[in-house]
């Protein structure tokens, strides 16, 4: 088993998730299970016990050691601590500025103003999250690809499609040629088979992830042409096919997401890749 010395072992979350990044194709299957339920739930993993996690990850709890001293760790409190420290750090005071709204709703309050607060707090998480876990690296990837291409290709579907919908209108005013994929005439493999390695495209899907746009970045990632992912895991079957990623988590309300970093963060990049364009 290689595994780094224990004062090389990632101490921070950021550090421990591209870890298990870079070694969870070569997990068991069990391994990769826990792995995989980690990353995706780290709130559950920092104030969980080992019997709880392993539960909620329908494995072992010996499972959860295994994966721990695979990874180089004596055990699994080793981990759940960067998970806790992650915990802790992450603390906002736009969480601050959402419990005090909701403490200021009198209780006579409409069901309006209720769901009102409640979407456009989820809303302010979502983009204080996606600031916090901004990638300078992968954004200037990102930029880069974006600003080089003939055609980007636009992939989403679901509660992703009006993002990539939003995009197709974006760059069509940045003078950036762009398609949106997703149609009802059902030829959107025949549109992909046209693309050529000079173009680009982005991929946006959320866990469930849905097939098609699944199948989508598969046709062009195997063509060779550079797919920029906007996904919310490492585990992201998106995020395993892009030549760069980056991360969006959409807080909800009562089950219900808003699209507000997602949002942003595309016209961010359409932006910024117009800009880079226009300055060589």
């Amino acid at each position: 088993m290689n595994s780094a010395p224990p004062q090389l072992l990632p101490r921070d979350f950021e550090g421990l998730r591209a870890l298990i990044l870079a070694r969870h194709e070569s997990l068991p299957k069990r391994l990769a299970q826990v792995a995989r339920f980690a990353v995706e739930n780290p709130e559950d993993v920092a104030l969980g016990t080992a019997a709880s996690i392993a539960k909620a990850a329908h494995v072992q709890p010996s499972t959860l050691v295994r994966l721990a001293q695979t990874l180089g760790y004596q055990g699994f409190t080793d981990i759940q601590e960067v998970f806790r420290q992650r915990l802790k750090s992450r603390h906002s005071p736009y969480e601050e500025r959402l419990a005090h709204a909701k403490a200021m709703i009198p209780e006579d309050a409409s069901g309006a103003q209720v769901i009102a607060t409640g979407v456009l707090g989820a809303a302010i998480e979502s983009l204080d999250g996606a600031l916090r876990n901004l990638n300078p690296e992968a954004l200037e990837t990102a930029t880069s690809v974006l600003a080089a291409a003939d055609t980007i290709y636009l992939l989403g579907q679901r509660r992703s499609y009006p993002a990539t919908c939003y995009l197709g209108y974006i760059f069509g005013k940045l003078k950036m040629r762009a398609v949106v994929v997703g149609s009802a005439l059902g030829n959107d493999e025949e549109v992909l088979h046209l693309a050529r390695r000079n173009d680009a495209a982005i991929s946006i899907s959320f866990t469930p992830y849905a097939s098609a746009t699944v199948d989508w970045t598969r046709i062009l990632a195997d063509k060779d042409i550079p797919v920029i992912g906007i996904t919310d895991s490492v585990f992201s079957p998106i995020a395993r096919l892009s030549r760069a990623w980056l991360e969006v988590a959409e807080s909800d309300f009562e089950g219900f997401r808003s699209l507000g970093a997602t949002m942003a963060l595309s016209v961010s990049l359409a932006i910024a890749a117009a800009n880079k364009r226009r300055n060589g």
